[in-house]
């Protein structure tokens, strides 16, 4: 297997870095203590096609495959963990959902606008009591006559009060039956369905994440996404794509931690030598190198084998799991590095430090991805 950057690959890095150092870079500390999502940057991010990164053209889309998606992830992450982990969310749980298992009228309804960025998508599954523990949500849908109608709270939303549309899951039949959920798309201004409380975050500050509320929220029968009873399924499928945007995102945590890390050591000097020079920074340098480069090519085996079209669920938890623990120690390494100057907001690793932590957490914690891991190797 080739996993050098293609062409395309490459010239997309490069309009990422362009854009990202004039539009992104300056305002990093700004977005990041004010917890300012910054609408207006995403719209020029649709402009550029980097929001509907794997539709197809036909709706809008760039019509590009999982190796390209992993670049374009990692390279904003690269300069800002929080707009990556948006510009993720948006593309492979709200549209990834609606493109996989939408009807024609549904996609042609909704991907054009979520591809370009003039809607905003956000993804409900999770809620107060059932993280890990989706077969056991509260959140309720029940058919009345030709509609739907949803009771209940989702939390941990990326884009939960500032999105145009999201996708819901719901349970339509008995709890802990996995053919018991069901996934609707709600828009924005349905009456019964609102925004709630905004979480204060340690990092991704500049990622909205919020409850959705849902009271007495009415639906047609035709924003349900594909049959009754098919949500957990369609879910689990979503959440492959997912973990492969959760581990390029942590790639570009990663990669722009080392980058920083490895530029001061080299510039800082103690006993009239870069601290380069020493041992136990080198070996430190080394370790983030190694493990990097080690969670690229699980990323990019995933990614090879989702646009493939095979099945790459332990591939996808395997590459989520190594490379947000590598993003975590990496930045843990890099504010040790840069030593009292990493513990200050005037350097950038101290929010690399920040934001890496998540990639553990969110779409399936570290030690859900093991439990996966495990149940697919038995299989094999």
């Amino acid at each position: 297997m080739n996993f050098q950057p293609t062409e395309m690959q490459q010239q997309i890095a490069q309009m990422i870095r362009d854009f990202g150092k004039t539009h992104i870079q300056p305002h990093v500390m700004e977005w990041d203590e004010a917890q300012a999502f910054p609408l207006p940057l995403f719209r020029q991010l649709g402009e550029l096609g980097l929001m509907g990164v794997l539709v197809p053209e036909q709706y809008k889309g760039s019509g590009l495959g999982y190796p390209e998606y992993v670049t374009v992830v990692s390279e904003i992450a690269r300069f800002c963990g929080a707009i990556g982990l948006s510009v993720a969310a948006h593309n492979s749980l709200c549209t990834g959902h609606i493109l996989q298992f939408g009807n024609e009228e549904q996609k042609q309804q909704y991907l054009p606008k979520l591809a370009t960025a003039e809607w905003i998508g956000a993804w409900g599954l999770t809620e107060p009591n059932t993280g890990s523990d989706a077969m056991n949500m509260k959140c309720v849908a029940r058919q009345e006559g030709d509609e739907w109608v949803i009771n209940g709270t989702k939390c941990w939303i990326t884009h939960g009060k500032s999105c145009d549309v999201a996708v819901v899951v719901a349970r339509t039949g008995e709890v802990r039956d996995s053919h018991g959920m069901t996934a609707f798309v709600v828009e924005k201004g349905t009456p019964g369905f609102s925004g709630g409380k905004k979480e204060n975050k340690l990092g991704m500050r500049a990622s909205e994440t919020a409850e959705m509320i849902f009271d007495n929220c009415r639906l047609p029968a035709a924003n349900m996404l594909g049959q009754v009873g098919e949500g957990f399924i369609q879910s689990m499928k979503v959440l492959d794509g997912g973990r492969i945007s959760i581990a390029a995102l942590s790639l570009g945590i990663a990669k722009g931690a080392y980058d920083a890390a490895l530029k001061y050591a080299q510039e800082r000097h103690q006993f009239d030598q870069p601290i380069a020079s020493f041992q136990g920074v080198s070996f430190k340098l080394a370790d983030m190198a190694t493990q990097i480069a080690a969670a690229e090519l699980l990323t990019m085996q995933a990614a090879d084998l989702k646009q493939r079209g095979q099945v790459a669920t332990k591939q996808a938890a395997m590459a989520k799991y190594y490379a947000s623990e590598v993003a975590v120690r990496t930045a843990n390494d890099a504010v040790q590095i840069f030593g009292g100057y990493g513990y200050t907001k005037d350097f950038p690793v101290e929010k690399y430090y920040r934001d890496a932590k998540l990639c553990t957490i969110g779409e399936g914690t570290s030690e859900i991805q093991k439990i996966v891991i495990a149940r697919e190797a038995m299989r094999s």
